[in-house]
């Protein structure tokens, strides 16, 4: 077990979800957050009835939650003398987990409070009651109020708990009702139906040019690629001769694809991965799942798959554990982030899900925080997507970035477009932001051109994290303090391939237009192929390093900001003013030609309001991984 570490403050802070000071009544301790921004007099429909159901989890705070963030903070930076000194999962929950008496003591206050104890484990107490008895718990009173289109439950002051429970209580979640999902005894559905991309496709970037088409930006462009494989990519990203031998990495997504296993197989025979070992990939699942309908469970399928062969792509030996959520909501997904660092599953932890910021209430941070933190110490990191809607302006009206990509305790990774040449050269990368304008009715211009945008890499500044200590130095004042005096947490970190025009090859097993079921393959992107891609980079890494856990990895990331360990990706790599886009030919129905083809151009770098710019940005952050990244852990 590593030497005791003292509390540290200072330079080793990190930024916390903030939190108006809120009051609770003489004898109670207010659970800070607790009532969400949205619930405000002007939108308040009355008082939810007395006999409506809630169903509640209080995240229970474990023995020690400052010196958990202190030696979270110490064992993830290599400047502290305490730097790679990880816990067991054993080691880690014998000084920062809950106790039982904590959990006894929050179960019989709950009981005696007239609510029934659901469920209890060594993170959270889960309960439920009529309306009336939880207000009484929690000394706040429920009402309906309107966000959006539709009514929702929410706490109409700060809920408390007794402060005899000051220090067994972290926070409350479910007081309020809002689904906080993510995108992306139920039986799972069927996949989704088939899609497939139509030609004219480049084997490699440029390798076809669209001759026939209008020019654009002074040029005639390339089609897109047909979708890059494992070769492509590691040669972009400087794996050399390392495999990711011995490492686990870890992929969290709701549900589970019932194709996964012949799917992978099949894809890596194909496409000259190799081929998996016994035992090389693993799924830890749920007993049961729900939501299914309203979370499109089946649309999840694609997740998992593509998640799975771009890591195994990038990193053929690592090993590889699935761990499912039983559906898309917040509670599912912390337990399966919570059963990898319970049994300390992986090394790597590759999450491709998210919501925005607005939707993102303190409770629920402070309870993910508490998982990435207890995975810190542990050694685990792990990796977020950036989110694919750019500044999310055009997809919720407010600029904002995304969660839990916004927590201090994550890697949070970007997006690029991809420009790998002739014999798996790397020729370049811009900012992941894409505009669409089709073919004109004449064949001779381009509509509207450069288009509408349609998605790009999320990023931007938190409104909530204040700046970890690892962005000082690094991240703009321009970036870090957008949204006022104080510097805030800004994302993404790092970033990788993400654009779907300059895409990963994926299969996956699919319903066919007959209702068949039959496996194809097809381009696809988002930050969500980022997110493994630099999972599966990391893997590499860490077996560069003796194969000693990366751990939070955040602060030797930025480490090596000044060094040639990144590509400075920025969205004119070719000059000022030198504007790239590539042609794209889409089946209208989605699979063959039979209802006719859309022709397109996809400008790209064009990130809604964030630029890639020289240094570091709020669309690549540090850049993508240059040939150096990964060697230069063998120096440490």
């Amino acid at each position: 077990m590593a030497a005791t570490l003292p509390l540290l403050a200072g330079a080793l802070a990190l930024g916390i979800p903030n939190a108006a000071a809120d009051s609770a009544p003489s004898g109670r301790d207010a659970l800070q957050g607790t009532k969400p921004a949205w619930a405000t007099a002007a939108a308040d429909q009355g008082a939810t009835a007395d006999s409506g159901k809630v169903a509640v989890r209080v995240h229970l705070a474990g023995r020690d939650a400052k010196g958990l963030a202190a030696y979270a903070a110490a064992v993830s930076d290599p400047q502290s003398a305490s730097y790679g000194k990880y816990l067991s999962a054993a080691q880690a929950q014998a000084r920062f987990g809950a106790t039982q008496g904590q959990i006894d003591r929050v179960s019989q206050w709950l009981k005696s409070s007239g609510l029934t104890v659901t469920g209890a484990n060594q993170h959270y107490v889960s309960a439920t009651g009529e309306v009336a008895r939880t207000e009484k718990a929690f000394s706040t009173q429920l009402r309906n109020y309107r966000k959006g289109a539709h009514t929702y439950r929410a706490p109409a002051s700060t809920a408390s708990v007794p402060a005899a429970l000051s220090d067994d209580v972290l926070a409350v979640s479910g007081l309020d009702n809002a689904p906080r999902k993510s995108s992306h005894d139920e039986v799972l559905p069927p996949p989704d139906a088939v899609f497939r991309n139509s030609g004219p496709m480049s084997s490699y970037y440029g390798s076809k040019t669209a001759s026939s088409l209008p020019s654009a930006y002074g040029a005639k462009v390339p089609y897109a690629v047909k979708g890059y494989t494992g070769k492509q990519l590691r040669a972009a990203y400087g794996a050399g001769s390392y495999t990711g031998k011995g490492v686990t990495v870890a992929i969290t997504d709701a549900y589970a694809s019932p194709t996964i296993a012949e799917d992978a197989t099949k894809y890596a025979k194909r496409n000259g991965d190799a081929r998996y070992k016994r035992g090389q990939f693993s799924q830890v699942l749920p007993d049961d799942y729900t939501k299914t309908e309203e979370c499109g469970a089946s649309g999840w399928y694609g997740e998992e798959t593509l998640d799975v062969e771009a890591v195994h792509a990038v990193a053929p030996a690592a090993d590889i554990v699935y761990v499912g959520g039983a559906s898309c909501y917040d509670d599912d997904l912390l337990d399966s982030l919570t059963k990898v660092v319970d049994h300390r599953l992986a090394d790597i932890v590759s999450n491709s899900w998210g919501d925005v910021e607005a939707n993102q209430t303190p409770d629920l941070a402070l309870a993910y925080d508490q998982v990435f933190q207890m995975g810190a110490i542990e050694g685990i990191g792990f990796y977020f997507s950036s989110g694919d809607n750019g500044d999310n302006v055009a997809s919720t009206g407010t600029k904002q970035i995304d969660v839990p990509s916004n927590s201090a305790w994550v890697t949070s990774v970007g997006g690029t477009s991809l420009a790998v040449g002739k014999h798996d050269t790397y020729k370049w990368e811009t900012g992941w932001g894409t505009t669409n304008a089709p073919l004109s009715a004449d064949g001779k211009s381009w509509k509207g051109f450069p288009g509408a945008y349609t998605s790009g890499a999320g990023g931007g500044t938190s409104s909530t994290v204040e700046q970890p200590f690892y962005q000082r130095g690094v991240v703009p004042d321009s970036l870090a303090k957008a949204n006022g005096k104080t510097r805030m947490r800004t994302a993404p970190d790092i970033a990788a391939v993400a654009d779907p025009n300059t895409g990963f090859l994926v299969g996956q097993t699919q319903t066919m237009p007959d209702g068949s079921l039959g496996y194809d393959e097809y381009r696809i992107g988002g930050t969500s192929l980022a997110a493994p891609v630099i999972a599966g980079v990391q893997a590499l890494s860490q077996q560069a390093n003796r194969g000693r856990p990366l751990g939070f990895a955040n602060p030797a990331i930025y480490d090596r900001y000044f060094t040639k360990a990144y590509h400075d990706v920025t969205d004119h790599p070719l000059g000022s003013g030198h504007d790239l886009a590539v042609a794209r030919v889409d089946f209208a129905n989605g699979y063959d030609a039979a209802d006719g083809l859309l022709t397109s151009v996809r400008s790209l770098g064009k990130d809604a309001s964030l630029s890639a710019v020289r240094g570091y940005d709020d669309v690549t952050g540090v850049g993508t991984p240059a040939p150096g990244y990964v060697s230069s852990y063998r120096k440490h």
